[in-house]
């Protein structure tokens, strides 16, 4: 067996425990940096006085900071990838921790979140570029598997902890600080995942000017990225936006509609919230082996619509069914779209799989962005996330007609080729 550790200089080379450090990190900065936030949510608001309308702007410049990270790693060069994989990686621990600090002013707030958003978008994408590339082809399928289950991981360890920490006394504060204890380790196995020809050094000229070019050569990319392949790339953006608008209202309140709800339920929100971590670790191996049989794009729509029914539970049944049912779906769906429409964005144009991939990113950022806002400027008053539930359930069955759309172009595409 291949050794795993070599001890004098610190490198971790087997492929199994490559994965499973990129399952941390995706945990880290995604199910801490971003997702601790909803588990938290309902004490946030509670200790801190918020309206609903502030706890959805800071979900959105959240998400507005994925935004940003997804653009700035469409811009780094292979070479630095593992190096600004580290930056950002700290950033998030930092910025996790940093929560702890009492009687910060609402700004602070937002900044603090924008710059997690961010770490988590540059982190997200870099650790699967670096992680991915390491896998032989052999098991590349199931290693990344195991290495994407992170999120659902995460998920489930931010409700984990949450629900500890609140039944021992304490608050949001020290639950984001223990994340950050948590996350530390992260850092040091990275460290071990280092490219082999990676110096200590600063980055040198031709370092330097390799970013400067990979600017200069974006715009060209893109248009030869495109090129003949307008179409398929935009109904799929658009979709995929529209995807990220239609799940992020119960990604984001979803705990918040729980406590409103089941009053008699302590802690309801946390124990939804882990719901949602298990059947989304349990998701990318489901729709894997379905995307098999009758590929991506069949797939993908047959997603699209569980998830736009889940949205529509919550209003059909006002109690535990359907707030359960919701989390239930939005477990079992959201990843597995993620990586269906990421494979099928790839595969438009595999010679620039990346760069389509970031844009694709790009999109769904922008559409989570905007679907706080919506929600909490409908939700009113009265804090009735209905109206948001139902304007996400019809922004998925668009999406939906978006995503057959592609697939009859594709069809007609094949056949042309034929």
């Amino acid at each position: 067996m291949m050794t795993a550790l070599k001890s004098r200089a610190f490198i971790i080379t087997n492929e199994t425990a490559i994965a499973c450090i990129g399952l941390y990190c995706l945990a880290v900065v995604m199910g801490f940096g971003r997702f601790l936030f909803t588990a938290t949510l309902p004490d946030i608001m509670m200790q801190l006085s918020l309206s609903t309308t502030i706890a959805g702007w800071m979900a959105s410049v959240n998400y507005s900071g994925y935004f940003i990270g997804a653009l700035i790693a469409m811009f780094v060069p292979h070479r630095l990838t593992w190096q600004m994989l580290m930056v950002w990686t700290i950033v998030s621990v930092v910025t996790t921790m940093l929560l702890v600090v009492p009687n910060m002013p609402l700004n602070l707030w937002y900044a603090i979140r924008l710059f997690s958003g961010i770490a988590s978008g540059v982190a997200m994408i870099l650790s699967s570029s670096l992680v991915i590339q390491s896998f032989s082809l052999e098991r590349r399928s199931v290693l990344s598997a195991l290495h994407y289950a992170g999120i659902g991981v995460g998920i489930s360890a931010s409700a984990i902890l949450t629900w500890w920490l609140l039944t021992l006394g304490y608050h949001f504060d020290v639950i984001w600080l223990v994340a950050g204890i948590i996350s530390l380790p992260l850092l040091w196995l990275l460290y071990a995942i280092r490219p082999t020809n990676f110096s200590a050094s600063q980055p040198n000229n031709n370092q330097i000017s390799s970013m400067r070019q990979t600017y200069l050569n974006f715009k060209r990319s893109l248009y030869e990225a495109a090129a003949g392949h307008i179409k398929p790339i935009v109904l799929l953006s658009a979709s995929y936006l529209l995807a990220g608008f239609g799940y992020i209202t119960s990604a984001t309140f979803l705990p918040v509609m729980a406590a409103q709800r089941l009053t008699m339920q302590t802690h309801a929100g946390l124990l939804i919230w882990l719901v949602v971590g298990v059947f989304a670790m349990l998701s990318n191996p489901i729709w894997g082996a379905l995307a098999k049989r009758i590929g991506e794009t069949k797939t993908l729509m047959g997603l699209t619509l569980l998830q736009a029914l889940g949205m529509y539970l919550p209003i059909w049944f006002d109690g535990a069914v359907g707030l359960y049912g919701n989390a239930i779906i939005l477990g079992l769906t959201f990843v597995g779209m993620v990586s269906m429409t990421l494979t099928l964005m790839k595969n438009i144009n595999p010679i620039y799989s990346n760069l389509l991939m970031g844009l694709a990113t790009l999109a769904y950022a922008l559409g989570q962005f905007i679907g706080p806002l919506v929600t909490v400027a409908l939700a009113g008053k009265n804090d009735n996330f209905n109206a948001g539930l139902l304007v996400a359930a019809m922004g998925l069955i668009i999406s939906l007609i978006l995503i057959f759309l592609f697939w009859r172009q594709t069809q007609a595409s094949q056949k042309i080729l034929v």
